[in-house]
């Protein structure tokens, strides 16, 4: 039996299959993307089956007028009252949520900074919008909690599908509450300055959109300096919006505000 010597091993060319044998195990990062898309489809469908869940469970868009002629009627103000002037629209949306005309009802980015301070146990971030405050003083004017967030940000949603921008501040204006016993801008605007909303002019806007904030703190009568403090920030937001100049905002700052309390019959 002659000497035999082994075949030398054949290396694939290029373009040809190499030898049978076990094919080469995805390397850990390819399984840890494909785990965490895993983790992120399922959280989606979950978030969506949630959010469905809610959008069913929630109250309906058009109980909005009706809730807020209840109120209306117990605060004994007339309803509907009149469309909000750009005096007091402006600071108000500076002031509360500057995105609010071109947002859907929610601010994606507050939403998302909430929800980050939750997870982690941050304080308050604030962030909700003006539907969601409307949604608040209409639906849940009496609960507080995670839950009650939750369900003012689907309202909130539901409500800028059912009506336009100005209708929510329309809304908004005839529901909040304006401090030293005032309900609706109207009542505001009559008893604090004698004259109706039409006749706002911008510093009275702006200090009748800061009390909305906190009524019982910022009260103009009650507390000048909290209030004053308070209508320095919004006309501040105001400028930085692009609704004033500074020097047209140094001028708001500088005109007679005009209170006359009490002067409600004359108006």
């Amino acid at each position: 039996m002659g000497n035999t010597r082994p075949l030398p091993k054949q290396s694939a060319q290029p373009g040809q299959p190499g030898p049978p044998g076990r094919r080469p195990r995805p390397g850990r990062g390819r399984r840890y993307v494909r785990r965490a898309a895993i983790a992120l489809a399922t959280l989606i469908v979950v978030l969506a089956l949630a959010a469905g869940a809610l959008w069913v469970a929630t109250p309906s868009a058009s109980e909005a007028t009706q809730l807020a002629q209840a109120q209306a009627e117990q605060h004994g103000i007339p309803y509907p009252g009149p469309s909000v002037p750009e005096n007091f629209a402006r600071p108000l949306i500076a002031t509360e949520d500057h995105r609010f005309n071109s947002e859907p009802g929610v601010d994606l980015l507050a939403v998302a900074r909430v929800a980050a301070a939750k997870v982690t146990g941050g304080g308050d971030q604030g962030g909700a919008t003006i539907a969601q405050q409307l949604a608040k003083m209409l639906y849940t004017p009496t609960q507080n909690g995670f839950d009650a967030e939750v369900k003012q940000v689907v309202l909130a949603v539901k409500l800028n599908l059912a009506y336009s921008k100005q209708q929510i501040l329309d809304l908004y204006a005839e529901v909040a509450y304006y401090g030293h016993g005032y309900y609706g801008l109207q009542a505001a605007s009559c008893g604090y300055f004698g004259h109706p909303a039409k006749d706002l002019t911008v510093v009275q806007g702006a200090m009748l959109a800061g009390v909305v904030n906190a009524p019982s703190v910022d009260d103009p009568i009650n507390d000048p300096g909290n209030a004053r403090t308070r209508l320095e920030h919004v006309i501040a937001r105001m400028a930085a919006v692009g609704y004033l100049t500074k020097a047209q905002g140094q001028q708001a700052l500088g005109a007679n505000l005009g209170l006359t309390p009490g002067a409600s019959s004359r108006c």
